[in-house]
Formats: C-alpha cells, sequence, structure tokens
C-alpha cells in the first residue's frame, strides 16, 4: 500500500518537476541573453528629424553603462534631452544590476560632445524607464514608464533636474488592459493626448484630456493600432515639424528594439485620428557600426538654432555578432 503511494506521489510530481526545470532554464538563458545584450546612448544629426545619421565631430556612444559612478549599471537607454538654463540635459533608464529594476539617471552637457553623469535622479520600488521629460507653463515634468506600478504616472521637478515629486497619477486601474508602457505625451490645439503601449495585446492606446492633470479619458478611436508589434509601441518624443505632428514607433520584428519608424499625424482631435508613414525606411536602425548592431529602439529629436536637428538615441550591442544589416518591412497606413 506504502510503495503505491509513494509510486502515484512519483508520477502526480514528475510533470511538476519538469516544468519547473523548464522555466529555469528558460530564466537562465533569458538572463544570459540578456548579459549579452548592451544598451548605450549615441548622438545623430540631419537637416530634419527623419533624415538622421551619426554625428560629425561625436565618438558614439556618448553614454555607456561604464559612465554610472554611483551604482553597477548593465545598461543605460531611452534617452530624452531637455535644455535648462542653457546647458543640456540628459534623462534616461539605467538598469541597476544589484535591484535587478531600471532608474531614471541624469547627464549634463555644455556643449553635446563630453557629457558628465551626475547620479541616479529618479527610483521607485517598481521598474523605471523611458523618462519622457517635457515643459508645461515653466514647470519641467517627467511621465516615464511605470508600468509595474500598474499605472501612468506623473512627475513634477521640485529643484531641477535631481529631485522630482509625483505630481499625480493620470491612468490608474488598468488591469483591464495590462499594464501600459513607454507614455508619449503631447499638447495639441488645447487638448493633450497620451499615446501608451499594451504589451499583452500589442495595442496602441490613445487616452485625451483638457488638463495635464486630471480628466484624462480613452480616445473615441483607440485602440488606434491593435495587435502591432512592429508599428504601435512608441519609440520616443512625439514632435511637431512643419505644421504637422510626428510619431516615432519601435518595431519589435524580428526581435525587441530592431529600429525605429516615423509616422504623420495628419488628424488628431478629440474624436478622431490618423495617422500615415513618414517613409518606407526606418529612421533609425542598427546594423552598421559594432555599438549598435543589433538594434535602435528609441530617438528623442530637437531642432537647433541654426535649423538643423540632432537626435538622443540608443542602441543595442551584442559581443557575439558583427555589424548586420536586417531586413525591412514597409509600415502600412492607419484606417481609422
Amino acid at each position: 500500500m506504502v510503495p503505491e503511494m509513494i509510486l502515484t506521489l512519483i508520477v502526480l510530481l514528475l510533470p511538476l518537476g519538469w516544468l519547473v526545470n523548464h522555466r529555469l532554464k528558460r530564466q537562465r538563458l533569458k538572463e544570459k541573453r540578456s548579459e549579452n545584450e548592451i544598451w548605450s546612448i549615441g548622438l545623430y544629426e540631419g537637416p530634419d528629424p527623419v533624415t538622421l545619421t551619426p554625428a560629425t565631430g561625436i565618438i558614439n556612444p556618448i553614454l555607456t553603462a561604464d559612465d554610472v559612478t554611483d551604482t553597477k549599471a548593465r545598461f543605460v537607454a531611452d534617452p530624452f534631452m531637455t535644455v535648462h538654463d542653457g546647458r543640456y540635459h540628459l534623462f534616461f533608464e539605467l538598469m541597476n544590476s544589484k535591484r535587478n529594476v531600471g532608474e531614471i539617471g541624469h547627464a549634463l552637457s555644455e556643449d553635446l560632445k563630453t557629457w558628465k553623469y551626475t547620479g541616479v535622479v529618479l527610483k521607485e520600488k517598481f521598474h523605471l524607464s523611458y523618462p519622457y521629460v517635457f515643459e508645461h507653463e515653466g514647470i519641467t515634468y517627467m511621465l516615464p514608464e511605470c508600468a509595474k506600478s500598474n499605472a501612468v504616472r506623473l512627475y513634477r521637478a521640485e529643484s531641477f533636474p535631481d529631485r522630482w515629486q509625483q505630481e499625480t497619477t493620470i491612468i490608474n486601474n488598468i488591469n483591464r488592459k495590462g499594464p501600459l508602457g513607454d507614455p508619449s505625451i503631447i499638447f495639441h490645439n488645447e487638448n493633450w493626448y497620451l499615446f501608451t503601449f499594451a504589451a499583452r495585446t500589442k495595442n496602441l492606446h490613445l487616452f485625451t484630456s483638457r488638463n495635464l492633470t486630471r480628466g484624462w479619458h480613452e480616445h473615441k478611436k483607440s485602440p488606434i493600432r491593435k495587435n502591432d508589434p512592429r508599428f504601435a509601441r512608441p519609440g520616443g518624443r512625439i514632435i511637431r515639424y512643419k505644421a504637422t505632428l510626428l510619431r516615432f514607433a519601435q518595431d519589435s520584428i524580428p526581435s525587441y528594439g530592431s529600429r525605429v519608424w516615423g509616422f504623420r499625424i495628419t488628424e488628431l482631435t478629440p474624436e478622431s485620428y490618423r495617422e500615415e508613414p513618414v517613409s518606407a525606411h526606418p529612421v533609425i536602425e542598427g546594423g552598421l557600426d559594432l555599438w549598435n548592431n543589433v538594434g535602435m529602439h528609441n530617438i528623442d529629436p530637437y531642432e537647433t538654432r541654426n535649423g538643423n536637428w540632432i537626435a538622443f538615441v540608443d542602441g543595442l550591442h551584442n559581443p557575439t555578432r558583427g555589424p548586420q544589416r536586417q531586413s525591412l518591412a514597409t509600415p502600412s497606413d492607419q484606417k481609422t
């Protein structure tokens, strides 16, 4: 009787043991892959925000994990820049190797060529990335990704650039569509618009409000892209260019962070939305240089005083692979 019970127990536990072992193997492979894939930050330039090449006189990358001095970082990524008191302030995600979560770091430059890392300026119990920094009515705000908190949170600079306080929760109770990531915001024709990505469904959701800190609701046309791993996920700052708005999207095919596409927003009101591809070619992509030989997935363009453009970008490097250009697919028009 007892041996039969033991045998039955063993038979019942075998599938569970296989499952646990399988998950452990997958986790080890994922960790090994992460260790071999390193993001860093570079600077591009061009005559417009969608025609960009590596900046002349600059050695890319301009910022790496080795520049982080107050903690051990695995990589730096998701650059967003703002000019304050005539100096360039760069905010970015740094992956804390000890905590295994993202924190928001800051670097400073007087000339765009030399960058000084100043430290972590924002960290939470949960993962932070994509520090979308912007100004409104003389106040500097940051809208970082904090999907692990199950909310979209807005922060305000109490003492720029190193002290940030949560101003409000823009979107909460979002379990019905899963965590929302990479929030990207723009103020247009007296209305605020927030684009954010639902990783579970690969949908691009759009929210709108008349007020930055309250009254947000989902747009009538949302989600504006459905089940779209190529062109739905935000890939940088939404900008104004020649009386129109440009949206950038990061491409996750064939792998996460392959390249960034540009979309021209042709119609944006509280009731309607339409967009079209800027071109049949990506704005940025990896493949030519070692520092970004696997991919690129974030862009923050900025128009200079002489009318040219610079763009802060990130690149994914895998030391086991050489430079290689990947095959492309052409983005399709949005039909709404």
